[in-house]
């Protein structure tokens, strides 16, 4: 597991998540830790880094 740091794109603020590196490639919704709203994450790791972050508006 890797903590990573991004700016939620609704409120502003800057949120951390845990982040598998042992999965290829994640896409999911989750709810930012501050404002609430939903976040759509896409993840890509490969051999334990990320080399793909994107987090979007729903």
């Amino acid at each position: 597991m890797n903590e990573h740091f991004f700016t939620c794109p609704h409120c502003w603020e800057e949120i951390s998540m845990l982040i598998d590196l042992s999965v290829p490639y994640q896409k999911y919704v989750e709810d930012c830790e501050v404002c609430c709203n939903p976040l759509e994450i896409s993840v890509s790791c490969e051999e334990g880094e990320i080399v793909h972050f994107e987090v979007n508006e729903l």
